[in-house]
C-alpha cells in the first residue's frame, strides 16, 4: 500500500486488503489493477534475481500489466519531473538508456568492496536518476530494492521500508533532488540507510511490546494453575476473569502450549468437551 501510496494512489489499506483478497472495490479501475499487479510483484520477491537486468524488466511488466502497453520495455521518448509545470529534473536521453541500465547491473554485480545495504540504496537512486521507463520507476525502485535485500537476508521480505518512505514522502524527494543537483548519491543513500534503520527500530519495538504482552498473560495463567492439577476451559476463564473463549485461545491457552508451559489432557482431540489444561 505505501509503495502505492507514494504514486498517489488513492485506495485504502482497508480497500486495498479487499483487492487482494477479490472482493470488489469501488474505486479508479487504474489504482485497482495497480494493486492487483503490485500484490504479485511483491509475491515474487523471493523469485527475482536482483542482479539480473531480465527479472528487473519482468517485474516492470507485472507491475503496470494492464496499465501499460509498454510494460516491461525501456522508454524510447524522452521524460521528465514536473512540479506544478515546472520542470525539476530532465531524465537522460532514451538513447543511453539500455547502456546505463547494463552498466548499472555490471557495477551491481562486480562491485564486491560495497555493503550490500549501501550498494541497494545506490542502486535505487542511480536507477530513479536513469528514469528508464515512461511510467512505474518509483515502485520498481522500490520493490528491488527489497528484492536486494531479500536475496542478502530474507528477513527483509517483511521489512515494509515503504511505510517508513511514506510517512517521509517530503525528505525521499528532496535527498533525490539534492543529489540530482549534486550528481552524487550520498544524501540519499544517508536518508535510505536512516529508514531502513528506523523501520528495523519500529519492528523490534512492536515486538518487544507483542511478547511483552502475550508474557504477561501466560504469567497471569501459570500463576492461576496448580502444578499437576487439570482444569476445563471454563474454570480458567473463570479465574482469570475472561470472557471470551476466542481469548482465552489465543491470549493465554496457546502461547503457553506452544511454549510447552501447559498441556491438554487429551492432546490428541483438542477440541474434545472433556478437554483440560494441566501446568
Amino acid at each position: 500500500h505505501s509503495s502505492l501510496a507514494i504514486e498517489a494512489n488513492s485506495l485504502s489499506v482497508d480497500q486495498v486488503f479487499d483487492v487482494i483478497a477479490g472482493k470488489i472495490v469501488i474505486g479508479p479501475k487504474h489504482e485497482i489493477q495497480e494493486v492487483k499487479n503490485a500484490y504479485k510483484a511483491y509475491q515474487m520477491i523471493q523469485s527475482f534475481d536482483g542482479y539480473k537486468e531480465a527479472d528487473l524488466l519482468k517485474a516492470h511488466k507485472m507491475i503496470l500489466d494492464v496499465i501499460d502497453d509498454n510494460a516491461g520495455n525501456y522508454r524510447t521518448q524522452g521524460v521528465g519531473v514536473f512540479k506544478n509545470n515546472i520542470p525539476i529534473f530532465f531524465a537522460p536521453t532514451e538513447e543511453l538508456v539500455p547502456k546505463l541500465m547494463k552498466d548499472l547491473f555490471n557495477w551491481l554485480k562486480n562491485d564486491q568492496e560495497t555493503p550490500i545495504l549501501i550498494k541497494s540504496c545506490i542502486f535505487h537512486y542511480e536507477f530513479l536518476f536513469i528514469h528508464p521507463f515512461v511510467d512505474g520507476n518509483g515502485r520498481v525502485a522500490r520493490l528491488w530494492q527489497n528484492v536486494l535485500l531479500t536475496k542478502w537476508n530474507p528477513i527483509f521480505e517483511y521489512v515494509p521500508i515503504e511505510n517508513m518512505i511514506l510517512k517521509n514522502q517530503e525528505k525521499y524527494y528532496q535527498s533525490i533532488s539534492n543529489c540530482n543537483k549534486q550528481g552524487k548519491s550520498d544524501l540519499f543513500v544517508e536518508f535510505m540507510l536512516k529508514m531502513i534503520d528506523e523501520t528495523l527500530d519500529e519492528i523490534l519495538v512492536n515486538v518487544k511490546r507483542e511478547s511483552q504482552n502475550i508474557s504477561n498473560q501466560v504469567n497471569r495463567l501459570l500463576e492461576i494453575m496448580e502444578p499437576d492439577i487439570p482444569l476445563s476451559a471454563n474454570e480458567i476463564m473463570s479465574r482469570l476473569g475472561v470472557k471470551s473463549k476466542e481469548t482465552l485461545r489465543s491470549s493465554y491457552l496457546n502461547p503457553a502450549l506452544e511454549n510447552g508451559l501447559i498441556r491438554m489432557t487429551i492432546p490428541n482431540k483438542p477440541k474434545s468437551k472433556n478437554q483440560k489444561y494441566i501446568r
